[in-house]
């Protein structure tokens, strides 16, 4: 039987984390930056940032795309949220205490965007990098196709 995901609990679990996390790491959560992250954990379709906007319109009339470009940067640097590069747009970190890279499984359906952690994954493409001589950066694997929901 599948598992049933109770996404208030999800949503409310990523908030508290970020506030917390915050006050330890002597950064200010403020309000413009909570609201971004709650309208981003609404669900679990990445959004864009002139979604977001036009989300936040009602809760800060004097919110502009500079307001909500600082509010993602924030987010990104604290390791709240993910960047979807594919689809230029953000998704909610599933593990915000631990950094970590990131297998984006995304439905061409639905448009739910799961983050996975893949560590085997992730280790194969460690060795073939160290392999390659590469150095990354950064390492995200987004795949696109129908999530077990969509394909049944």
């Amino acid at each position: 039987m599948p598992e049933i995901h109770n996404h208030s609990t999800c949503v409310q679990t990523a908030l508290t984390q970020a506030a917390q996390l915050c006050t330890e790491r002597g950064v200010q959560l403020t309000t413009i930056r909570q609201q971004v992250l709650e309208l981003i954990w609404a669900d679990h379709h990445a959004v864009k940032a002139y979604d977001l906007l036009e989300r936040i319109k009602p809760l800060q009339a004097a919110a502009k795309p500079a307001t909500i470009y600082r509010a993602l940067d924030f987010l990104r640097e604290q390791g709240f949220i993910h960047r979807v590069e594919s689809l230029n747009a953000f998704i909610g970190c599933c593990d915000l205490k631990t950094a970590h890279e990131q297998l984006l499984l995304i439905c061409k359906k639905c448009e739910n965007v799961e983050e996975r952690h893949a560590d085997l994954v992730m280790q194969a493409l460690a060795q073939e990098l160290q392999k390659a001589k590469f150095i990354a950066h950064s390492k995200a694997i987004e795949i696109h196709g129908l999530c077990a929901d969509c394909t049944q």
